[in-house]
């Protein structure tokens, strides 16, 4: 049986090791095909990291719609998506008409793959990103353990422009939850993770919902789509995309990784 250790903060997850392997994304040139992901303003206070599925939908960490300190669900008319936000200025900027959790996500629940496996969320935004620059992900079936995957995220220390992650690893997936060798920080919550067809084309196939360590070394934990981004569709009264690739995969491999979970 797979056992969890559950910390709310390790100070040994200091800041270099989170720099390394991340190109910085801080020109027009490097975040070229990047723009669709962006930063998520909450409240004016705190920021995550969210990608455009759709013209008007942000796929983004259920627990960013949530006020840390009460608990409570930040209103819509505080949050803004920051389209390709890059040296303080948005490829598009836009308001949120309409944000939707996962039903099953208890922001004030225990840290683990009960928690991870719903914290997923999609917002409405007020109005279409209708720009030739800007072209939303297609989303994917959750890869395979071994696979190779790639993260695009803003965090606290690399706010001003998006860093990308191109190789990364499935190291396991358990209960719904993946386990990945990328390395994120705070304000990467809800940051896509993306495998890449034979042409080099993302695809997103999960949202980073918190960071860990797995036998000293940082890990990330991130939500499987398959299931719960169907429910989030319904809910925000969208019929299922046949083009979007969503499609079902056999159950791989579990391991225990004796991970060790942060509190986002």
């Amino acid at each position: 049986m797979v056992r969890y250790l559950f910390a709310v903060l390790l100070a040994v997850l200091c800041a270099p090791a989170w720099a390394q392997g991340l190109l910085s994304l801080n020109t027009l040139e490097d975040g070229r095909k990047w723009e669709a992901v962006g930063r998520l303003e909450i409240s004016g206070t705190a920021f995550c990291t969210g990608a455009l599925i759709a013209p008007d939908t942000v796929l983004t960490a259920a627990h960013c719609l949530f006020d840390p300190a009460t608990g409570a669900r930040v209103p819509v008319t505080e949050i803004q998506f920051l389209a390709g936000w890059r040296n303080g200025r948005a490829a598009a900027y836009r308001r949120v008409r309409k944000a939707v959790s996962h039903p099953d996500y208890d922001f004030q629940g225990e840290i683990g793959p009960a928690r991870v496996r719903n914290d997923l969320a999609l917002i409405q935004l007020q109005h279409p990103i209708r720009n030739g620059t800007i072209q939303p992900f297609a989303t994917h079936a959750r890869p395979e353990t071994g696979d190779e995957v790639g993260v695009v995220s803003y965090a606290h220390n690399r706010s001003e422009a998006p860093s990308l992650q191109e190789l990364c690893e499935v190291l396991s997936r358990q209960e719904g939850m993946l386990v990945l060798s990328c390395e994120v920080d705070f304000g990467a919550s809800g940051s896509p993770v993306f495998t890449f067809d034979r042409d080099g084309v993302p695809s997103i196939v999960s949202v980073v919902s918190a960071k860990a360590q797995a036998g000293g070394t940082p890990v990330s934990l991130a939500t499987d789509l398959e299931g719960p981004l169907s429910v989030l569709r319904i809910l925000l009264g969208q019929k299922e995309n046949p083009g979007a690739g969503l499609s079902t995969m056999p159950a791989g491999e579990r391991r225990d990784t004796g991970a060790k979970f942060i509190k986002p």
